[in-house]
């Protein structure tokens, strides 16, 4: 499902228009975003809990060539699914 196919289902299933819905959605994307780069965690209780974690400087391979090579400590953005949302998927 893409956000297009997300904004198209929400639209027909609450009756507002795709122009609403769709600015709801990137409000919505954008206020995760601005929290995990504050440093915060987003939890929505039954779905999920998005947090931003760090991850540490390592070596890793280039595949083509086998040389090796540093890799940069960074900051990645994860999603843990919910005790509710796992159910249903199972």
């Amino acid at each position: 499902m893409t956000k297009s196919d997300l904004i198209r289902t929400v639209s027909a299933q609450t009756g507002y228009t795709r122009k609403e819905v769709r600015q709801v959605v990137e409000t919505l994307f954008r206020a995760i975003q601005d929290a995990l780069c504050e440093g915060e965690k987003v939890q929505l209780v039954g779905f999920g809990n998005f947090e931003a974690r760090e991850r540490a400087a390592r070596r890793g391979r280039n595949p083509q060539t086998g040389e090796v090579i540093d890799i940069a400590a960074s900051r990645v953005p994860t999603f843990r699914a919910g005790k509710n949302l796992r159910a249903v998927v199972r």
